[in-house]
C-alpha cells in the first residue's frame, strides 16, 4: 500500500508561507494555505487606483541575477524566469537646502569619485568606503547546500572575515562620524534613518548593488508574488484566501491543525505559522508556550516602526527625475503629530507597467506611531481627517520641488499603520517584524516554541530585519528541517 504522504497546514500566503509551500510540495508533503486576504504575497503588495499601480515593497531584490547564488532561489520558486530586472545606476539622492546633493551611485567607482568631489578633505575615509563596498561584493547569502557548496561560499568568505569582526559593531551612524565634512556626515547618516543600523547590512547593499545583484523586478510586488503563488498551485498546493486563522489547535501539546473564522477547523500533521509572530504565540496559541526569551523578545526588543505611504499617480513624466530622492521643505510637515523637515519620494517611471505612457507612480512614506493611529481609531472621523491633512501637505511639498505638480495630481491613496494591521494582521502594523540594529543583527529566533510538537514558525518575526530573501529562505529552511525530522532527502525539485 503507498503511504499517504504527511500533510502540512501553512498560516498565511507571504513570501515565507508560499515558500514554504513550494518546498513542501517539492518534497511530497500535501500542503494546504490559509490567507486571511484575497491576495498572496502579505507585504509583498501592490493595488490598482484608476490605471495606476502603486508599489508597498520592492525596491531592490537581492539575487536578482546569477551573480548572487540567492538567484537560485528565486529559480526555485518560479519568480525570477523571464523576468526583466531594472538596476539603477543611484541606489538614491539626498539633496541640501543649499542645493548640495549626495548621489549614492550603486557603482563604487563612481560613488567614490563623487563622494571625493563633495568633500575632498575626506578622501582617505571615502577610500576605505569604496574599497569596503567592492569586497562585500563578493558576499554570497548560504541558502543551506549540500557539503561541497557550503565549504566553497566558506571558502570564498574567508578573507572577509576580518571585516565582519571589525565592523560587526558598527552602526552607519558611528561610521558616518568619521566624515569631516558636515554635508557628507549628516547625509550619510540619513541613508537607513535609524540610529543603530548596521554597517554590515549598508556594506553588503551596496556591494550586492555593485555587483548588480540587487535590482528591481520588472512588474512590481503583487506580479512577483503571484509568479510564486503560480508556482505553488502547479506544485499541486491548495490556498484558501480570506480565511483567517483564529486559532492553532493543540492536542497533547502537539499542533494538529487550525480553526479558522468561520468556525470549521483543518487538521494536519504539522503546523507552519508565517504569520504575525505576536498573533500567532498570544492569540491562535493562547499564550500557552511561551518561555522568558520570548517574553522579553515581544516586551524588549526593538521594532521597526510602521509607516505611512502616500501613493500619487500624476500626469506627467519623471522620468527625468531621480528615482529615490529626499529633499528638504521649506516648513516642516506635521504628520501624525510628528514632524518632518525632509519629504523622501520615489516614482516609477522606469516600470512602464505601473503608471500610463507619459504618467507616473509617485509613493511618499514617513515613518509614524502606531499608537497615534490607534487612538484615532480605523475609519473615524478623525482618522480620515488626518489622512486628507496628511495628503495636502504631500501634495504642497512636492509643488515645491516640482512646480506645477499640484494641479496634475490625478489619484492619491494614503495607507497608514492601521491598514498595514488590517491587510496583514503585522504587530502594531510594523512592516518588516524585528529591526535591525548592530545588537539584533547576529539575534537567534527559535523556529519552535517550548513544549509545543510538530509546530514550526517562520518569516520576519523568526529573523531580524525582515525582506523577502531571509522569508523565502525561512521556508526553504524550515522544509528542509522537517525533511530530516522525517528521514527524507531534501529535495528543490517536483518529486
Amino acid at each position: 500500500m503507498r503511504k499517504i504522504a504527511k500533510s502540512i497546514v501553512i498560516i498565511g500566503a507571504g513570501m515565507a508561507g508560499l515558500a514554504a509551500g513550494c518546498y513542501g510540495q517539492m518534497n511530497g508533503y500535501r500542503t494546504k494555505i490559509f490567507e486571511l486576504h484575497d491576495l498572496p504575497g502579505g507585504l509583498c503588495t501592490s493595488w490598482l487606483r484608476k490605471g495606476y499601480v502603486f508599489d508597498g515593497c520592492i525596491h531592490w531584490l537581492v539575487g536578482s541575477s546569477p551573480a548572487n547564488n540567492f538567484y537560485r532561489v528565486w529559480e526555485e520558486l518560479g519568480a525570477v524566469q523571464g523576468r526583466q530586472m531594472i538596476n539603477h545606476e543611484e541606489f538614491f539622492r539626498i539633496e541640501s537646502k543649499d542645493g548640495k546633493a549626495l548621489i549614492m551611485y550603486t557603482d563604487a567607482d563612481r560613488l567614490e569619485a563623487h563622494l571625493k568631489e563633495l568633500a575632498p578633505e575626506d578622501a582617505n575615509t571615502i577610500d576605505e568606503l569604496a574599497g569596503l563596498i567592492r569586497k562585500f561584493a563578493s558576499v554570497q547569502v548560504p541558502i543551506g547546500g549540500g557539503l561541497l557548496e557550503n565549504l566553497k561560499i566558506m571558502g570564498k568568505m574567508l578573507p572577509l572575515l576580518k571585516y565582519f569582526r571589525q565592523y560587526g559593531k558598527l552602526s552607519v551612524k558611528g561610521f558616518a562620524g568619521r566624515f569631516q565634512n558636515p554635508f557628507l556626515r549628516e547625509s550619510f547618516t540619513a541613508i537607513f534613518n535609524m540610529p543603530d543600523f548596521p554597517m554590515l547590512a549598508l556594506l553588503m547593499t551596496l556591494g550586492f548593488q555593485h555587483r548588480k545583484a540587487a535590482g528591481y523586478p520588472l512588474g512590481g510586488s503583487l506580479n512577483f508574488a503571484k509568479a510564486v503563488e503560480s508556482r505553488y498551485l502547479q506544485l499541486g498546493g491548495d490556498i484558501r484566501y480570506k480565511a483567517r486563522v483564529t486559532e492553532i489547535i493543540t492536542e497533547n501539546n502537539r499542533a494538529v491543525g487550525v480553526r479558522l473564522a468561520d468556525g470549521t477547523e483543518h487538521r494536519a500533521d504539522a503546523v507552519i505559522s508565517a504569520a504575525d509572530g505576536h498573533a500567532t504565540i498570544f492569540e491562535m496559541l493562547k499564550g500557552q508556550y511561551l518561555d522568558d526569551e520570548i517574553q522579553r523578545n515581544y516586551r524588549e526588543l526593538p521594532i521597526f516602526q510602521p509607516i505611512i505611504q502616500v501613493s500619487l499617480g500624476v500626469g506627467r513624466d519623471f522620468s527625468a527625475e531621480p528615482h529615490n530622492l529626499t529633499y528638504p521643505v521649506s516648513e516642516p510637515l506635521s504628520i501624525a503629530g510628528e514632524l518632518h523637515p525632509t519629504i523622501s519620494m520615489k516614482h516609477y517611471c522606469y516600470d512602464p507597467t505601473l503608471a500610463p505612457p507619459g504618467k507616473s507612480a509617485l509613493v511618499i512614506s514617513f515613518v509614524s506611531n502606531y499608537a497615534y493611529w490607534q487612538k484615532l481609531g480605523y475609519g473615524s472621523e478623525a482618522y480620515r481627517a488626518e489622512k486628507e491633512k496628511i495628503l495636502a501637505q504631500v501634495i504642497a511639498a512636492l509643488e515645491q520641488r516640482f512646480p506645477g505638480s499640484k494641479d496634475q495630481v490625478e489619484v492619491s491613496d494614503v495607507a497608514t499603520p492601521l491598514t498595514y494591521e488590517r491587510y496583514t494582521g503585522n504587530w502594531q502594523g510594523s512592516m518588516e517584524g524585528w529591526l535591525i540594529t548592530t545588537a539584533t543583527l547576529r539575534k537567534k529566533i527559535s523556529d519552535t516554541l517550548p513544549g509545543l510538537k510538530n509546530f514550526y514558525m517562520i518569516g520576519q518575526w523568526v529573523h531580524p530585519g525582515g525582506g523577502l530573501p531571509p522569508a523565502a529562505k525561512s521556508g526553504r529552511d524550515i522544509v528542509k528541517k522537517i525533511c530530516q525530522e522525517d528521514g527524507r532527502k531534501f529535495s528543490t525539485s517536483t518529486p
